[in-house]
């Protein structure tokens, strides 16, 4: 299926911001509820507010599965409605993660129960959703499916901390997938649907040519999550590519390494891949319309990073491609995944009892951006 081209954006603004929303397990920490321990579940409306400035109108959300459905098919939906009532107060519009690494206790990501109930909880929130707000629904049904097949089934660093299983979980992550995007699409035929995972570039190491074949293999597995979500490839599990509506491409300053090695390939490197020539070999295999669903960086590179990713963004615009939004991720400052620090990541932090401190220099250079992606967005068509 060819995309569209006068196909329009659904999306409120170009510049979008992210609310880091993980409940995952740690093997150091336990569970995680990042939402809660950054208080964005508390002051929603507050932090809507603040990117009101910097005209960023779009947002991602998550939901805390282990909360929404504490007992298998039991939904409540009390932890959510205050941020769907926010987000109606503000004017925001929101993406929503349905699944976001965390899962409820006693339930195998390996399972075909696991597949049952995301496309229960699927349906239960779509619905509720589409009662609560006029617009069609955006809807992530899971986020990063080819990493967490690897962080939580090949290498054992989330929950079930399975170690060489990632290919036989990435399957049953696409299994749930395609049934959360069927199930949306049932509950609400208008809904988007948008389909976030890394965006990457593997190279063999300098002094060791041999291993181009290998290096090769492994930067295209970067596709395998969205092949099998399309039915492009095992379509036995269900894929069409009606499913397979806009592509999230999460792309961070360490999304390109050397094979075997894992080096770093900097950005001032020569074998550092445009993410513009990324983002067109994306839309030349799959012709979907395309959004920057996670970009960001730590500390002081954060406006240069911003500089770099923004002007690329314009890049491919520029040259006809439809990519529809670049989501700075996470807005807020948040708390170590792994070792519990203060990530200086975000426009701003969340110390002193949800006190939001910004980044000046950082707000700078999102303000600037954000001023020229809403002189862009009116000409996509």
């Amino acid at each position: 299926m060819t995309l569209d081209l006068a196909l329009k954006s659904p999306f409120a603004s170009l510049m979008m911001a992210g609310y880091e929303c993980s409940t995952h397990i740690s093997p150091r920490h336990g569970r995680h509820d990042i939402l809660r321990e950054t208080l964005h579940d508390q002051q929603t409306l507050s932090d809507y507010r603040l990117l009101e400035p910097f005209g960023i109108r779009t947002v991602r959300e998550g939901l805390r599965w282990n909360e929404v459905e504490p007992r298998a098919g039991q939904y409540q939906f009390s932890g959510v409605r205050p941020m769907i009532q926010a987000a109606r107060t503000a004017r925001t519009q929101v993406i929503w993660d349905l699944f976001h690494f965390g899962y409820p206790d006693n339930l195998s990501p390996f399972s075909g129960a696991f597949v049952e109930r995301l496309e229960g909880l699927t349906r239960a929130f779509v619905k509720m959703l589409a009662e609560e707000l006029p617009d069609p629904p955006l809807i992530a049904p899971i986020n990063e499916l080819s990493f967490l097949a690897w962080a939580a089934g090949e290498v054992g660093i989330f929950a079930p901390f399975a170690q060489g299983r990632g290919n036989e979980l990435k399957r049953n992550l696409a299994r749930a997938g395609i049934a959360a995007s069927a199930a949306t699409l049932e509950v609400a035929p208008h809904a988007r649907l948008i389909h976030p995972d890394p965006a990457i570039h593997v190279v063999a190491p300098s002094h060791r040519p041999d291993l181009k074949p290998q290096a090769e293999f492994y930067r295209q597995a970067q596709f395998e999550g969205w092949d099998l979500i399309s039915g492009r490839r095992e379509p036995e599990l269900g894929g069409r590519e009606a499913y397979l509506d806009i592509l999230g491409l999460n792309f961070y300053p360490y999304n390109q390494w050397e094979y075997g090695e894992g080096h770093k390939i900097r950005l001032d490197d020569v074998r550092f891949k445009p993410f513009s020539s990324i983002a067109k070999e994306v839309f030349e295999r799959y012709q979907r319309p395309m959004i920057i669903a996670e970009t960001g960086a730590e500390s002081a590179l954060r406006a240069p990073w911003l500089r770099y990713i923004a002007q690329e963004a314009i890049r491919a615009i520029q040259a006809g491609l439809p990519l529809w939004g670049l989501c700075l991720y996470p807005i807020l400052n948040h708390p170590g995944w792994d070792d519990g620090r203060y990530v200086p990541c975000g426009l701003w932090g969340y110390r002193r009892r949800g006190e939001r401190r910004i980044d000046e220099d950082y707000a700078l250079e999102v303000m600037r951006f954000s001023q020229i992606f809403e002189s862009l967005q009116h000409t996509q068509t």
